[in-house]
């Protein structure tokens, strides 16, 4: 075996920490000594050991000399552990090998040249692409201090996201909605609109076995949410944010004591502003937001520029109808030139249905050119 092969193993390990390791990233390690495996290990779990030195604690042998395979570059700082390169160092390993680079301004570089400093050889960028792909999220958030913000829907090969009349029950088969459940148990909050509120009464839960219902997110600028609507009766059960322009406190005390936490934003285009908002969740540690909303929010957020992915999901279906609803309404571009450019990341057979993944190149388009400055992170 290679330095590839070994890395592929690390990669293997690092996603089985998705969805419990937020905010840090997922990562793995595995360490080889003469050519065999003596010791592997992942990130678990958010406050639990890294992946280096859960490595380390497995080996089964003395790891002194032996090589390190790690897919992100070692912490060199204290958070809620201390810092890998002293592990690496004091267990005697001669070689780091790196898949990611790590932009945290904590980490970016230092670690590899602390390393290099104790006389340990260091390999960089092997499946670094790969080691990339699976930490999109922390590396959003730790250079803008924003979540990332993933789009999806599901629409009919038509485009269309409901009928006429407003039915969109079901559009996808049993798999793909079991996925898109699965997801809702990764990510650190789920986003809706009022109008989706109003024309499907969601839950918003992550109903996988054992899955983890994240934040709830609900944009509602005019405060129209309805006290006995699914997400109202259950606000006391599962954590809710009601996103408003309203800030009257008579008007906002029933759905304070129904458990809601309100937030009161800034109005932006008619509606809640959603860049103020983003920074508002980035300020409490929430690093990702998977957006369930319809056309018009799904408009509302690239226009703001917020959305960083777009999952399309599409069923073999035809639903027809001119006034049938798309997956982005508002008043659209004025020209094709004027699109939102997206780079296709991978197209996925999900029983009969289709997921497309792409991520959302900057735009024109957008109303919000803030930049938030790089933060740094504990980890």
């Amino acid at each position: 075996m290679n330095d590839t092969d070994y890395m592929s193993l690390a990669l293997a390990l690092a996603v089985k920490g998705r969805g419990r390791v937020s905010p840090n990233p997922m990562v793995g390690a595995v360490i080889v000594k003469d050519g065999r495996i003596i010791g592997q290990g992942y990130h678990e779990a958010y406050g639990g050991l890294h992946a280096e030195r859960n490595a380390l604690a497995s080996c089964t042998q003395s790891p002194e000399g032996a090589t390190i395979y790690v897919t992100l570059e070692p912490c060199c700082h204290h958070g809620k552990t201390p810092p890998c390169t002293d592990a690496i160092i004091e267990h005697g390993l001669s070689r780091v090998v790196i898949g990611s680079a790590d932009p945290n301004p904590l980490v970016s570089g230092k670690g590899v040249s602390i390393l290099k400093a104790h006389g340990i050889e260091v390999t960089e960028g092997v499946l670094r692409e790969e080691c990339d792909s699976i930490n999109p999220v922390f590396f959003h958030y730790i250079r803008t201090k924003r979540p990332y913000v993933i789009m999806k829907y599901a629409m009919t090969m038509d485009g269309k996201i409901a009928t006429w009349n407003g039915s969109s029950r079901w559009i996808t088969g049993e798999e793909a909605r079991k996925k898109v459940h699965r997801d809702r148990g990764i990510y650190s909050a789920i986003m809706a609109g009022i109008g989706t509120v109003l024309a499907d009464d969601p839950l918003l839960t992550c109903r996988e076995p054992g899955g983890h219902t994240p934040l709830r997110i609900i944009c509602d600028s005019g405060l129209r949410m309805p006290l006995d609507s699914n997400i109202s009766r259950t606000a006391r059960e599962f954590p809710t944010l009601l996103a408003t322009c309203v800030k009257d406190q008579d008007a906002l005390c029933p759905y304070l004591d129904m458990g809601y936490e309100i937030l009161s934003l800034p109005e932006h285009d008619g509606h809640t502003d959603l860049a103020a908002l983003m920074d508002e969740l980035g300020k409490r540690g929430i690093d990702s937001v998977l957006l369930e909303g319809g056309g018009e929010l799904n408009w509302s957020a690239l226009r703001a520029g917020i959305v960083n992915r777009v999952q399309a999901y599409i069923a073999p279906k035809l639903f027809g109808g001119r006034d049938a609803r798309s997956p982005v309404g508002g008043r659209g571009v004025n020209v094709p030139d004027e699109a939102f450019s997206l780079i296709a990341r991978s197209v996925t057979r999900i029983g009969d249905d289709i997921l497309v993944e792409s991520d959302v190149l900057p735009s024109i388009n957008t109303t919000d050119e803030r930049q938030a400055a790089p933060c740094s992170q504990e980890s």
